[in-house]
């Protein structure tokens, strides 16, 4: 017999990058991979990035998009502004040093604290060991500003099922969730899950546990329209009506992340008549 731990993504923004890692477009993903919600419960469980996480990507993933949220997009800009002059900017970078020497010479007044350096303010860029000193510094003295364009979703409310024949793991995972040992986000750093994330264990398959479980509630209370929610299956390799998807976890290991191809099935979730009612922390 299998078994289903339901899950509540929900927060005020979400952004599950699919394709867009350090690029200057960071897009997000209608709803949450796989390859996230696994590095989710992999942190709420303590476990580095270099750890195996083959138990963790071996549990069946589907996702219901209760509340599907809105787009929302950041125009982001950091950095090409100027700032005071420090002792650090010159003693941890010698190209600094020679390139302010002459400017300092012929300032008035006190320089550190006061002389101000245009474009020296932003993101490092072209990071390299520095033949002199071998400090890891960056390749462009003055730095232009690095502007992203990111995309969250507002509002969004899901439901994610994660499906193993071993009960004992998924109550290993929901304990986990409410009892983190390092800090969750949902995709990005800046967007914390909001209320309770581990909800019941139920016997059976992600599609019946779907069914069986009420809409979350939405800004304006409990959802009583009869709606029936897209949801998104794991099913077997070339399963008839399947897509693939290339968020399969395999490492998460910096120097050698990698992710597999799964597929999944879209379909309507029709809520059951007797389905239960959520008893969580909104």
């Amino acid at each position: 017999m299998t078994h289903v731990l339901l899950v509540r993504l929900a927060a005020p923004l979400q952004s599950w990058g699919a394709a867009s890692r350090f690029a200057a477009h960071r897009d997000t993903h209608s709803r949450p991979t796989k390859s996230a919600v696994i590095g989710l419960c992999a942190a709420a469980l303590g476990r580095d990035r270099t750890d195996p996480v083959d138990d963790l990507a071996a549990l069946v993933f589907g996702v219901r998009a209760d509340h599907p949220g809105t787009p929302v997009r950041d125009y982001h800009s950091v950095g090409a502004g100027k700032y005071p002059l420090r002792p650090r900017d010159v003693i941890t970078d010698h190209r600094r040093a020679a390139a302010v020497a002459k400017s300092m010479e012929a300032a008035e007044g006190p320089g550190f604290g006061h002389h101000e350096l245009a474009g020296w303010y932003g993101a490092p860029k072209k990071i390299a060991a520095d033949p002199v000193s071998g400090a890891l510094v960056s390749g462009e003295l003055s730095r232009t500003a690095l502007i992203t364009e990111r995309w969250y979703l507002s509002d969004a409310a899901f439901v994610v099922g994660l499906q193993h024949g071993d009960r004992a793991l998924l109550e290993e995972i929901a304990y986990a969730l409410e009892h983190p040992k390092q800090l969750l986000w949902l995709g990005r750093k800046s967007c914390p899950p909001s209320g309770t994330l581990a909800a019941e264990i139920m016997p059976g398959t992600i599609a019946e546990a779907f069914a069986a479980k009420r809409l979350l509630p939405g800004p304006e209370g409990p959802d009583t329209s009869g709606r029936r929610p897209w949801a998104w299956l794991q099913a077997p390799s070339g399963a008839r009506g399947a897509s693939p998807v290339n968020d399969q976890p395999v490492s998460f290991d910096p120097a050698r992340r990698a992710h597999a191809t799964r597929w999944e099935t879209r379909t309507r979730v029709t809520i059951a008549p007797n389905a239960t009612e959520w008893d969580i922390i909104p």
